[in-house]
C-alpha cells in the first residue's frame, strides 16, 4: 500500500513543474509580449527566454515590431475645383513603443486606416484637380507628415504613406484628352508661326544682302566710268582729237547693241554712214595702242578695223 507522503511527493514534482511551465515564456524575434499583474501593466517582454510570477503576472498583448503594410480601400474625393475623383492608397507603419501601441488606442490598424483616409480627404480636397494629378509625390509627402504627426502617441511611426490611383470620371478625363489636344495643336501652330517669321526674317535679310550688293557693284562701275571719262577728258586737254572719237564710237556701239539685243529688231536703220562708224573705231584702236601699249588692246584694235555686220533700209 502507498502511504500519503508517497502521494504527496508526485503531486508537488508535477505543481512544480506548471509553476515553472506558467512561469517560463519565450518570446519570438519580432514581436513584444506586454506583462500585466492583476490587470495592470507592468513590463514588456522582448524576444528570447523570459520569466514572469506565475498565477500572478499573465501576458497581456503581443506587439508586432515589424514593418507592417494597411491597404487603404478605394473612396471618393472632391478636389478644389468641385471634380470628384476615386482614390486609393497604401500605408507602411512600424510599432516602437508595445505597451503605448497596446494600451493608448483601441484597435491599433483601424484607428492608423480611418486615420489615413480622413487626411487623403483633407489634403487632397484642398487642390485642383490639375495639381492633384501632378504633384503626387508631394501629396505622398504632406500625408506621411500628417499622419505621422498624429499618430506619434500610440507608439507607432508611419514609413510611408502612398497614393496608387487616381482616377477621375469618364467624362472629365474625355474632357481633359480634347484639352491636351487643344494644346498640342495650339503649339503646333506657334512653332509654325515662329518657323514662317525666321523664314522671313532670313528672306529680308537676303533680299537686304542682294540690294547692298548691288548698289556696291553699281559704284564700282560709276567709279570705273568716271575714270575712263577722266582719262578721256586729259587726251581731249592735251589736244588728242581720237580721244573724242573713242568717246562717242564707246556710246555708239552700246547704242547699236542696245538696239540689236531687242527680240523684235530685225532690220536696224543706220541714221550715220557706216564709214563714220568705221572711222571712229579706228579711233578707238588708235587711241589703245596710246593708252595701253601694244599688248592686249593690239586684239581690240584688230577687231576694231572690221566693219560691222549692218543692214541698212534701202528708204535710208
Amino acid at each position: 500500500m502507498f502511504s500519503g507522503f508517497d502521494i504527496v511527493i508526485p503531486v508537488l514534482v508535477v505543481f512544480v513543474l506548471v509553476i515553472l511551465f506558467a512561469g517560463i515564456k519565450t518570446i519570438p524575434q519580432g514581436y513584444n509580449y506586454t506583462v500585466e499583474r492583476f490587470g495592470r501593466y507592468t513590463k514588456t517582454l522582448t524576444p528570447g527566454l523570459n520569466i514572469i510570477i506565475p498565477f500572478i503576472d499573465r501576458i497581456g498583448a503581443k506587439m508586432n515590431m515589424m514593418e507592417q503594410v494597411l491597404e487603404v480601400p478605394t473612396q471618393e474625393v472632391i478636389t478644389k475645383d468641385n471634380a470628384i475623383v476615386s482614390v486609393d492608397g497604401v500605408s507602411f507603419y512600424q510599432v516602437l513603443n508595445a505597451p503605448q501601441a497596446a494600451y493608448q488606442v483601441s484597435g491599433l490598424q483601424n484607428a492608423i486606416l480611418n486615420l489615413t483616409m480622413t487626411n487623403i480627404r483633407s489634403v487632397m480636397g484642398s487642390m485642383d484637380l490639375d495639381e492633384l494629378l501632378s504633384n503626387r509625390d508631394a501629396i505622398n509627402e504632406r500625408l506621411l507628415r500628417i499622419v505621422d504627426e498624429a499618430a506619434h502617441p500610440w507608439g507607432i511611426k508611419m514609413t510611408r504613406v502612398e497614393i496608387k490611383d487616381i482616377n477621375p470620371p469618364a467624362n472629365l478625363v474625355e474632357s481633359m484628352a480634347r484639352q491636351m489636344m487643344a494644346e498640342r495643336d495650339k503649339r503646333a501652330q506657334i512653332l509654325a508661326a515662329e518657323g514662317l517669321k525666321a523664314a522671313q526674317v532670313l528672306e529680308a535679310e537676303g533680299r537686304k544682302e542682294a540690294a547692298f550688293r548691288d548698289a556696291e557693284a553699281r559704284e564700282r562701275a560709276a567709279e570705273a566710268e568716271a575714270r575712263a571719262t577722266q582719262v578721256v577728258s586729259e587726251a581731249i586737254a592735251k589736244g588728242d582729237v581720237q580721244a573724242v572719237n573713242y568717246f562717242v564710237a564707246q556710246k555708239y556701239t552700246d547704242a547699236l547693241a542696245k538696239i540689236a539685243s531687242a527680240n523684235n529688231s530685225k532690220i536696224i536703220m543706220m541714221p550715220l554712214e557706216a564709214s563714220a562708224l568705221v572711222g571712229s573705231l579706228g579711233g578707238i584702236g588708235a587711241i589703245a595702242k596710246e593708252v595701253f601699249g601694244n599688248g592686249p588692246s593690239g586684239a581690240l584694235s584688230r577687231q576694231s578695223q572690221r566693219p560691222p555686220s549692218v543692214r541698212s533700209d534701202d528708204n535710208s
